[in-house]
């Protein structure tokens, strides 16, 4: 659904450098391209995958099929109606039964006119070939017969998050409150692995609910690398915009500048929807509600309004010094300085002490020597306070929360007493 309403690539022609086969940007009038060579683009789909595969291989570190149409053609039904599992703007995805290995998996048939192109194809293909983690999904192989182009997952027996937590149905039960910060734990681990582990760091670029699946459990997975980006660590990368409107940090969807701290942006628009079961955008509720970022910026400078960025579903089911630290974390995440967002992996550290049950006994706050930011209920409110630009220069705060801090930077006071009913 966000796929259709709100991918926005910028609005420059693309050309090929002939002597690289780097892209390069212009604008302007230009000769008209053509109809694609799906020969030649099916060539060198081959050859990077294949170069890729050869480098990797010598590590044994990776297992990407490649199967023919006909294959996963058997494997669906034929993409018969009934092993739809659902679509969106870079076409469909099928339930599929894999007869050589027994495996059920999902099929992601690409559309030859959607948003998801050759170049998109390739980029996923590679990185998921590359990388591994446990909150990534599985690519088990693809297809790229003439032009055909279909991607093969391991099956996510839950769908996306986007299912569970918007329009539910009525016999649909909602996420509860512990439920919602394990999936935004393990989002947050496979945005860490990608930032720090990964080498060079890829820039993820499209975090949102339908792109979060959900195993059994509830353990989440990152899905769709079509618009994953590798880049130079801290450093910025000009880039043409893309991803979904509303998820996009403001200085990427300003002036294409791309640094990992745009995905930190991304997740804590993810953590106020989780938060509050409110889309990012939503036409459908009083204009000053609509954009739910700009609704819930108000509210961070004042704890005593947090209850109101709730979902209601919950109907209090929450601890209230949870509710404060996951303020926090979004209020960081959203800062309209990249500079002063916090690295993923202080993100990680904070939602873990989340993801635990309160103790048997008080426990002592985690020490924290020369910490930047610590954050404890009593210091939270003016934590917060510290993020209005008004109330303080660029220059403070940008040293208040280094962007190069370390994972003991953010520390967050759990307590016996932080205990409530409801929650798994």
């Amino acid at each position: 659904m966000n796929e259709e309403m709100g991918c926005f690539p910028c609005f420059l022609r693309k050309t090929v450098n002939k002597d690289d086969g780097s892209d390069s940007e212009s604008s302007g009038e230009g000769k008209p391209s053509g109809k694609i060579n799906h020969s030649r683009e099916n060539a060198k789909l081959n050859h990077l995958t294949g170069s890729i595969r050869k480098d990797v291989s010598a590590n044994g570190n990776i297992s990407t099929q490649t199967f023919t149409f006909r294959e996963l053609a058997a494997a669906t039904k034929n993409f018969r109606p009934d092993s739809l599992l659902g679509e969106g703007g870079f076409g469909r995805v099928y339930k599929g039964y894999l007869v050589n290995t027994g495996q059920v998996v999902a099929v992601k048939q690409l559309d030859r006119n959607g948003l998801q192109g050759n170049k998109e194809f390739t980029v996923e293909v590679l990185m998921l070939s590359l990388l591994h983690h446990q909150n990534l999904v599985n690519l088990i192989g693809y297809c790229a017969d003439g032009e055909q182009r279909l991607l093969v997952y391991e099956l996510m027996p839950l769908g996306s998050l986007e299912d569970h937590l918007f329009d539910l149905s009525s016999d649909k039960d909602p996420l509860s409150w512990y439920t919602r910060i394990k999936i935004a734990f393990g989002a947050a681990q496979g945005l860490e692995y990608l930032h720090d582990k990964a080498n060079p760091p890829v820039i993820y670029r499209d975090l949102k609910p339908s792109n979060i699946l959900l195993d059994e459990g509830y353990k989440p997975k990152l899905s769709d690398f079509g618009l994953a980006k590798l880049g130079p660590g801290g450093e910025k990368v000009s880039s043409c915009v893309m991803g979904t409107y509303g998820y996009c940090a403001p200085e990427y969807a300003r002036n294409g500048e791309l640094t990992i701290k745009a995905d930190v942006y991304s997740f804590g628009v993810v953590i106020l929807e989780l938060l509050s079961g409110r889309r990012v955008i939503d036409p459908t509720r009083p204009i000053h509600e609509q954009n739910l970022v700009s609704w819930a910026q108000p509210m961070f400078r004042d704890q005593r309004r947090f209850p109101e960025l709730v979902d209601p579903l919950l109907r209090g089911a929450y601890p209230a010094k949870g509710l404060n630290q996951v303020v926090g974390v979004a209020a960081m995440c959203l800062q309209e300085e990249a500079s002063v967002r916090p690295l993923m992996a202080d993100v990680v550290l904070a939602l873990s002490f989340l993801t635990e049950g309160p103790p048997l006994s008080p426990a002592p706050p985690p020490p924290s020597p020369s910490a930047n930011l610590q954050l404890t209920e009593e210091t939270l409110p003016s934590a917060l306070k510290e993020m209005d630009g008004s109330s303080m220069s660029s220059k403070h705060r940008s040293s208040s929360f280094h962007s190069s801090a370390s994972v003991h930077s953010m520390h967050f006071n759990t307590s016996s007493s932080d205990s409530f009913e409801g929650s798994e």
